[in-house]
Order: C-alpha cells, then structure tokens, then sequence
C-alpha cells in the first residue's frame, strides 16, 4: 500500500509527524505538506504565483501552498506513482459541521478525492495536542482495518474524521455521523494598524447549533470517534423541481425597459 500524507498545518506540526510514525511501517509512504499553516484554506489553489518544493531534514517534502497545492501537484506530476490513498491530518482542533467547508485538511483529503484517490481527513477534537499518541494509533487502526478487509480500491471515497482528545483507552467506539451545524461565525474584531488604518481578524467560530444525537458533534461529545462520509457534489437536488419551475418563469419574463 502506497499513502500520500498531507496536512494544514505545516510540515513541522507534530499531527502530521505523529501520523507519518504511525503509518510508515504498514505502509510506503510520503509526506508532501504547506511549509506554513494553512489552516481554513479549503480547497484553495495557487494559480498566479509559483510553487516550489523542498525536502527538510526528515524527509517530509514542503510547498510554499496551500494544502490542496500539495495534493494536486503530487499527484498531477510530482510522484511518479499513484498512491492507493491520501490521508490528512492529524489536525489540530475539530473539523466538524460547518467547519468542513473551511477546512483544508479536509481541503486536502478532498484534492485526493478529486484525483479518483480514496481518502480521509483526520482531527483531534480539541487543540493543543493532547493525548496525540491515541489519535495516531487510531488512526493507524482505521488505515489498517481498512485495508485487511480490501476497502482500499480503485474507486474513490472521502471520509472526515474527528477523534476526541482521550487516552487510548478512553476513546470510544466508531460512529457513523451527519454533520452538525454550528450558528453563524462571531463578529469580527477591528483594530487599528501602527499607520491608524482600521485592519480586521475574523471571528471565532460560532457555537454549536445541531449537535443532536447522530451527529459528529454528538459522537465525539459522548467520547467517540465521530466518521462522516463526504461528497463534493453541491447540487441541491431537493430544490431542482422547484428551481425548474422558476427559471421557466424567469427566462419567460421580459423586464421592462429601463
């Protein structure tokens, strides 16, 4: 088996060292990561300036990008393979509800996802790494579970998963889970710059508004590992009906002149 590793971290976060330790002996692998945090990038391509890659001391590879950057150009022409699964993470901090939108470690996954590559996006539920040693070996424990019952194939699947922050032996069992929902972001924070320009920092995230039972918000409350299946398709299919009927409508009405 053949893995590609990828973060939002950086390179240097120790999720991604301790996911590349717990991967290296049950699979081939390579670490192809942003040279900074890249975190809430989504799926965010570098299109007018140019990328370059480096290899530090340990082995692991770094793109001055985004993580979607790393992603796409291992797999359009730096790797002269094609691996069997792409894996990012481990974040550090929950990528959970809304959050998914944002996130490039799930942004990263997701460039593998598009490529045809299965793929899972790994976080730790709260920050700061805590008890980061039983999120690698769980994750460890999913990647090789899956691959002994053939779950690694040629068709492609994309998975968020988010681990609480407990000792190994605390963490519960899987759940498969909806997203949750949180409400809508906090204000942002003005501020003046040292030149008296008025400058801004997004808000915080804003609190959790679905955390009913099923889903990841529920789960990993409750102390589980929380595993949602994830799709890129945005087409709101429930709505085309309705949708149809009112482009007829739009396309067969005639403003009037100005």
């Amino acid at each position: 088996m053949k893995i590609l590793i990828s973060n939002d971290d950086g390179y240097l976060a120790p999720g991604i060292v301790a996911l590349y330790e717990a991967l290296k002996d049950i699979a081939e692998v390579d670490v192809i990561a942003p040279e900074q945090n890249n975190s809430a990038k989504s799926n965010a391509l570098t299109l007018h300036s140019p990328l370059y890659v480096h290899r530090a001391a340990n082995g692991f590879r770094f793109v001055n990008g985004t993580p979607a950057d790393c992603v796409h150009i291992a797999l359009s022409g730096l790797l002269n393979y094609r691996p069997d699964l792409v894996v990012s993470g481990i974040n550090n901090g929950a990528n959970m509800g809304d959050d998914t939108i944002y996130s490039g470690t799930v942004g990263a996954a997701m460039e593998g996802f598009l490529f045809g590559v299965p793929a899972i996006a790994f976080s730790q539920v709260e920050k700061d790494w805590v008890h980061l040693d039983s999120a690698a070996r769980k994750a460890r424990e999913l990647v090789l579970s899956m691959q002994q019952q053939q779950l690694i194939t040629p068709t492609p699947w994309l998975l968020n998963v988010n681990i609480p922050n407990r000792p190994f032996a605390e963490i519960g069992s899987m759940k498969l889970c909806r997203l949750g929902k949180r409400h809508a972001a906090e204000k942002v924070i003005p501020q003046r710059s040292p030149r008296g320009e008025t400058m801004y920092w997004i808000g915080a995230a804003g609190p959790v508004k679905d955390d009913a039972e099923g889903t990841d918000f529920h789960a990993t409350a409750q102390g589980h590992m929380a595993m949602t299946p994830l799709k890129v398709d945005l087409t709101d299919h429930d709505s085309l009906g309705y949708w149809a009927q009112t482009a007829a409508r739009l396309t067969s009405h005639t403003p009037p002149a100005p």
